[in-house]
């Protein structure tokens, strides 16, 4: 038998951080991956998916680029090669994480589907390891919701969506979340007819995020339906969605309904861990009821995001292998949906903010066309909200816009240190950038908050200001 210090379970890319994180620190590490080495992210979330969305930009582009006076012609998709180089991507970011790469810095990898024998053993394989630590980072699976008959007709999630050969004639996307409506606007700047079926557009977000996402999704000519799915029929060669007021019919259905922690084949009832479909369990530590069991990113069923799972991995390492210990309470969490504009939100959204502090919220909203470089990249959809107490310190933001996703890391670096937006207003921008709408947006808010304080008043009297001539 094999011994570690630690086996972490899962080489996405949660592992892959915990793991690094190990062997950096001298320890003896097992990376066990059942699949592909990488994970969802890698193969099937946010690097295909990303390098699709560059290329139906690209299309984009190349049809708007007559507004700045350049004559393209007209775009021709040529999808097997979008394709082709969407794996070109992966294989890219693969050949990093590759066994003999990670064999290179001292982590031992092992392939296989893992299963605890009991609390300290795992089998791998006719392989049978021991270990003094243990974390589980699995991930999820794409989430089937209960639709009647769904599971009578062939349908993609994000697992086999990447395994297209050709474009569809017109795609149906089921659900309205950020998958939903990445690849809906990807695949419909491809050439594609979409229609995406849900009650909601990003129900997560604010309501005028909501709206404007809304009414891209319409102008760039998908179709949406604010409805939630009942039934699924086949309709000859192509698949009918049925809602209780509408039917929609493709020729090939995406679902894009969430995703379900994977924990699957761990036979964790032999290690005495607790869970259940909706995830296991941790403390604030990431500790399981085991104690020297430790879990971490999607398995666990809450937020599900690449960089979550990678921070807490490194935590639940750190606290596994060394003295002391360091919570994982995620408070400021960033999150991007890579539409366009790009969505970007941390902390609370209004609603939220005033569920929790009532009358002590304030709220300030600037357009992103508040930077003149949004104006000269002809792109000034968008905005930006922050959320703050009257004192400035931030609550929320969401930023909608081109660069977003860029832009939403100062906040969160200011809300993760205690800055408020006086810290932001008086740090100067580059001009022109998209971050300098950003500046403004807290400037406003620093001068609205100056200009009604009794100091700023006596202040004014004292030094005459607005006084007759």
């Amino acid at each position: 038998m094999q011994r570690y210090d630690i086996a972490i379970i899962g080489a996405g890319s949660a592992g892959l951080v915990g793991a690094d994180f190990a062997a950096r620190i001298g320890a003896r590490v097992a990376l066990i991956e059942r699949d592909r080495i990488g994970g969802d992210c890698t193969w099937t979330g946010c690097v295909p998916s990303k390098a699709l969305l560059r290329a139906a930009h690209f299309a984009a582009d190349a049809r708007r680029a007559a507004s700045f006076g350049i004559d393209l012609g007209v775009a021709r998709v040529d999808m097997p090669r979008v394709l082709a180089s969407v794996k070109r991507t992966i294989g890219e970011i693969y050949e990093h994480t590759t066994p003999e790469a990670l064999r290179e810095r001292g982590i031992d990898v092992l392939l296989g589907a893992a299963s605890f024998e009991d609390a300290r053993s795992l089998r791998v394989g006719d392989r049978l390891i021991h270990a003094r630590r243990i974390v589980i980072c699995t991930g999820a699976r794409a989430r089937v919701p209960d639709v009647d008959g769904l599971h009578s007709v062939p349908f993609l999630t994000y697992d086999t969506l990447f395994e297209l050969e050709q474009l569809p004639g017109h795609l149906l996307v089921l659900g309205a979340g950020p998958l939903g409506v990445e690849m809906a606007q990807a695949f419909r700047r491809l050439g594609a007819t979409v229609s995406v079926i849900g009650p909601h557009v990003l129900p997560r977000e604010e309501p005028e995020t909501q709206a404007l996402i809304r009414r891209v999704m319409e102008h760039e000519g998908i179709a949406t339906v604010l409805d939630r799915a009942t039934a699924v029929r086949a309709r000859g060669a192509g698949v009918e969605v049925q809602t209780p007021n509408n039917a929609v019919t493709g020729d090939r259905l995406l679902v894009a309904a969430g995703r379900a922690p994977r924990v699957d084949g761990l036979v964790l009832e032999r290690a005495g861990v607790r869970y259940s479909d909706r995830g296991i369990p941790v403390d604030r530590k990431l500790r399981t009821n085991v104690r020297h069991i430790f879990a971490c990113g999607d398995v666990l069923g809450g937020a599900q995001f690449s960089h979550l799972a990678g921070w807490q991995c490194f935590r639940a390492v750190r606290n596994a292998l060394l003295p002391g210990s360091s919570t994982a309470d995620a408070t400021v969490m960033p999150a991007v949906t890579f539409t366009d504009p790009e969505v970007a939100r941390v902390g609370l959204v209004e609603k939220d903010a005033r569920e929790r502090h009532g009358d002590a919220v304030r709220v300030h909203q600037v357009p992103i066309s508040a930077a003149d470089r949004a104006v000269c990249d002809g792109e000034p959809e968008g905005f930006i909200k922050l959320v703050t107490n009257p004192r400035g310190r931030i609550l929320g933001a969401t930023i909608v816009g081109t660069r977003a996703g860029e832009m939403i890391g100062e906040v969160a670096l200011a809300m993760q240190h205690g800055l408020g937006v006086d810290a932001i207003a008086g740090t100067i921008h580059a001009y022109p950038t998209w971050s300098s709408a950003l500046q403004f947006a807290a400037v406003d808010v620093m001068m609205e908050r100056l200009l009604k304080s009794p100091a700023f008043g006596f202040a004014r009297r004292l030094s005459g200001l607005g006084g007759r001539r």
